[in-house]
């Protein structure tokens, strides 16, 4: 049986990724800090011989006993309410939880995949935004804590492959919804969702014409997989092309939930982008990867998802007290 490290694994997306590695066959350790991250995302897999869970932050040496064939390195704060929250620990963990990694890949000779992100672009000059698009990031600003600490990811992931030979993969992730988000995590999916679930107004920062590209975490975590398993090393957008601008997508949310909000509009956050569409060529070509899900089917199974959250958990306002370093 192989066997996989996937960090950031009680996240949104490292949960989803370790129900697939399990059903691949794999051996699962899944490790996390739990400081953004939540239990309840992969207790039903506590049972199980294949799955092992570690509370462990990755920014401190990282030891797995014995073989290891792959890394998926998806430990970070991924929402600006978390991130800005906790900037230091957010660069810490693309830095020294990125080199820590990619360490014990080296010593392992295993097969490590970074999570990156189209933050990596900042707020784009180019639209779509392809690989080869070095981005418009202001270091100095307040998403810079992430943007940067990605970008410098990338950096030492591709030093270490080209250095020193670890077999290296690097996926840069698009928007992207599904179950397990948590509601309060300022992303516009489920805060959308939240808001018209509790029957408030829909709030847009901005004027609503800033545009995002929505993927289904099943086609995101399908061309993730497809990217660990190929020769490629350089980095792949993985996202949906669709593009749609936040305003419109306001009033999707309207229509599907049934309800009868206003929408209200605040200022724009410092340096929010305001078009976010991946160019998939590459993972077209050399993944043979793209998403499957449409918008409208996925945001139905979303608001079924978050339609059966308990009172408690929709009227939740903080994930919990961040201790800062």
């Amino acid at each position: 049986m192989k066997k996989v490290l996937i960090t950031g694994a009680a996240g949104f997306l490292g949960s989803h990724l370790c129900d697939r590695f399990v059903n691949e066959g794999y051996y699962v350790i899944a490790m996390d800090n739990l400081i953004t991250g939540d239990l309840k995302n992969i207790e039903h897999l506590f049972p199980l011989e294949q799955f092992e869970f570690q509370h462990h932050d990755v920014s401190k040496f990282v030891h797995i006993p014995g073989k290891l064939d792959y890394i998926l390195h998806f430990a970070s704060p991924a929402s600006p309410i978390d991130y800005l929250k906790i900037p230091i620990e957010t660069l810490k963990v693309g830095s020294l939880g990125t080199l820590n990694l990619l360490g014990l890949a080296k010593e392992k000779k295993a097969r490590i995949l970074v999570a990156s992100t189209s933050e990596v672009y900042g707020d784009p000059l180019v639209h779509p935004q392809s690989e080869d698009y070095y981005g418009n990031v202001s270091p100095i600003g307040p998403r810079g804590v992430y943007d940067e600490a990605k970008r410098f990811m990338e950096s030492i992931t591709m030093a270490y492959h080209r250095f020193h030979g670890v077999d290296t993969r690097i996926v840069r992730i698009f928007n992207t919804y599904g179950s397990r988000m948590r509601l309060n995590d300022g992303r516009v999916v489920p805060a959308f969702m939240g808001q018209a679930l509790r029957g408030e107004d829909l709030t847009v920062f901005g004027d609503g014409s800033q545009t995002r590209s929505f993927c289904y975490i099943d086609d995101q975590v399908e061309g993730i997989y497809r990217l660990l398993m190929s020769d490629y090393t350089d980095p792949i957008n993985i996202g949906n092309p669709h593009e749609t601008t936040i305003k419109e997508f306001a009033e999707e949310i309207i229509k599907l939930t049934g309800t009868d909000q206003k929408i209200i509009y605040k200022p724009l956050p410092q340096d929010d982008p305001m078009q976010r569409e991946p160019d998939i060529t590459r993972a077209k070509e050399i993944l043979g990867w793209e998403p499957k899900v449409s918008r409208a089917e996925g945001l139905k199974k979303v608001y079924e998802y978050f339609k059966s959250l308990s009172p408690e958990e929709l009227q939740k306002k903080e994930h919990r007290e961040f201790l800062t370093k």
